[in-house]
């Protein structure tokens, strides 16, 4: 009788299993509220000096220093007018500038780095590894060990104040970056695809350009934006290169709006800023795909 009482009293498995399922998901919200929370607060604390830059380009100049909020009260629109116009050519000029810079070492980067990615990925020749493993440990030196030899290179060729310095090294794979993530990406094409364009009578160039090459736009795209980023806010090795206020960038544009001798316009210099920062905003944004896909499939099957 006991055993049957037992039996008949004690609840069932499938009763008591809901019961703990709904345990456990009550406090899934609560974790994924907490959790969010958290994310969101650690987001405003790195996006307030750029919330706080975009602010402060709209205050008056007594103001911007004295207020750290995010909070407008007076509306200075003025700086943007000032900024553009603060130098003998208006600002688009130096835009202009870092655009043909930045077009320049994008092209160069594409070409030369896919073709010494192919060569190391896909020729055999003497001394592969070895030149591969050189390649790598250029990834470790700083600019700063070879821009003095580079500068006195580049003088000789009567290059300085001429944008031959930021672009001509490009045409040359210096990046070994860009070319490891290309190899790291060929490898991981099948190579009977090559086989098959081999049998077809292509040869090397032709296998490159009409079977490899298409098949590399993620990690083409993952290294043109990367370029952009890196060349655009490149500030070291313009202010080496470039000494004709006619040929500036817009980082030393950036820089001259700073003067030691005189008071500096500080709304105007954060209005520029703000102009700056657009076209790395608009390319990140609408480059974030390629970006993602090609950083996930480099090296994968």
């Amino acid at each position: 009788m006991t055993d049957t009482f037992t039996k008949n009293t004690a609840p069932a498995p499938d009763a008591v299993q809901p019961a703990r399922v709904r345990a456990r998901t009550g406090h899934r919200p609560i974790r994924s509220v907490l959790r969010h929370a958290v994310l969101i607060l650690f987001a405003l604390v790195m996006l307030y000096p750029v919330l706080w830059m975009i602010v402060s380009s709209l205050r008056p100049n007594d103001v911007i220093f004295r207020d750290p909020s995010l909070l407008l009260s007076d509306l200075e629109v003025g700086n943007y007018t000032a900024g553009w116009n603060a130098f003998a050519d208006p600002f688009s000029h130096y835009l202009l500038n870092s655009a043909i810079v930045v077009l320049g070492a994008i092209l160069g980067n594409l070409i030369a780095c896919s073709m010494a990615a192919y060569a190391f990925a896909r020729l055999e020749f003497t001394g592969k590894r070895l030149w591969f493993a050189i390649m790598l440990l250029t990834i470790m030196l700083p600019i700063h060990v070879i821009i003095v030899p580079q500068y006195v290179l580049f003088s000789q060729f009567g290059w300085v104040n001429t944008f031959l310095p930021l672009i001509v090294p490009k045409l040359l794979a210096t990046d070994a970056f860009f070319v490891f993530l290309m190899v790291q990406f060929i490898r991981g094409v099948p190579r009977e695809l090559d086989e098959a364009a081999r049998i077809d009578g292509a040869g090397h160039p032709r296998i490159f350009a009409q079977v490899i090459l298409p098949l590399m736009v993620p990690a083409l795209a993952t290294t043109a934006i990367f370029t952009f980023i890196w060349t655009w806010n490149d500030f070291f090795s313009q202010l080496i290169y470039l000494t004709d206020p006619d040929l500036y960038t817009v980082p030393l544009a950036l820089r001259a709006f700073v003067d030691q001798q005189a008071g500096t316009d500080w709304g105007a210099t954060l209005a520029m800023s703000v102009v700056s920062l657009l076209p790395i905003f608009l390319v990140f944004l609408f480059g974030q795909r390629f970006l993602l896909r090609g950083i996930a499939t480099t090296g994968g099957k």
